[in-house]
């Protein structure tokens, strides 16, 4: 307990090296490419746009207080964070294995090094977000600044299983095939596109769905942006979610700590 507690303080005393690391991530990702680091968005907005068309010509069987695309576009942006910082972190040892080779490196900041590489792209959406809102005319309010609680949410969140899955992906490759299908699956167990009152969703199965932590999350992005509803007011999901992550938070980063003696021999 006592390495698990130490863990974020060495994580705050290198942010300076983190921050530094994660600025070169994001650039060195689309450097050989003529459009650079435009393609980090051209994907998450096609997205977006295939799902508002297929989507939107659905009728909902209740009404939502914005337009469609608002109403998912804020289910999707916390998602694309989720995605990207799993998916990129997971790898975060595989792809910066010359770094654990050398003892003096502190390979306990890789994983976070691609989470905040992720943040980058997601604050941009973030700024989108508030600019469409505006442009419809749902302008924000004191709710709003939700988002960086629940931006600070995803990315305990993700942080937290990252150090599981980085220290596991580096014994068991197949691990990464194995995350690309459970979000696959995960993208459409989450109500991104779809809510329950449209499914009338009700009792044990909705109490499961409920389960997922991306359901607090994707909720509160809504309510930042559109319901109006400030995260106290859900106390027991609040509660469910920050021990859903600490648990994962202590799980990862023990095992992370007991397995990084062997990182080396094994890359």
């Amino acid at each position: 307990m006592k390495e698990t507690r130490s863990l974020p303080a060495e994580l705050f005393a290198g942010r300076t090296l983190i921050f530094q690391l994660a600025k070169n991530d994001f650039k060195k990702k689309y450097a050989g490419s003529y459009l650079g680091i435009v393609w980090a968005f051209v994907q998450p907005v096609v997205t977006v746009m295939v799902y508002w068309f297929v989507f939107g010509m659905i009728r909902s069987s209740s009404p939502r207080p914005v337009p469609f695309v608002l109403w998912l576009i804020a289910g999707l942006i916390p998602w694309f964070f989720f995605q990207d910082g799993l998916i990129n972190g997971t790898n975060a040892l595989l792809e910066y294995n010359y770094l654990v080779k050398k003892v003096v490196f502190r390979i306990d900041i890789l994983p976070m090094v691609k989470v905040v590489s992720a943040v980058f792209v997601h604050l941009f959406f973030i700024l989108v977000a508030l600019i469409l809102y505006t442009a419809m005319g749902c302008y924000p309010t004191v709710y709003t600044i939700q988002v960086i609680y629940y931006t600070f949410c995803i990315f305990v969140l993700v942080l937290g299983i990252t150090y599981m899955t980085s220290s596991v992906v580096v014994f068991f490759r197949d691990l990464t095939q194995v995350i690309n299908i459970a979000l696959q699956v995960g993208v459409w167990m989450t109500p991104i596109m779809w809510s329950m009152e449209d499914l009338g969703i009700t009792g044990i199965l909705a109490s499961i769905l409920k389960l997922n932590p991306m359901f607090y999350i994707v909720q509160g992005y809504r309510d930042a942006f559109i319901y109006k509803t400030w995260f106290w007011q859900r106390p027991g999901m609040t509660l469910y979610f920050w021990a859903f992550t600490l648990v994962f938070w202590l799980i990862g980063t023990r095992l992370f700590r007991k397995l990084k003696i062997h990182f080396a021999d094994v890359l």
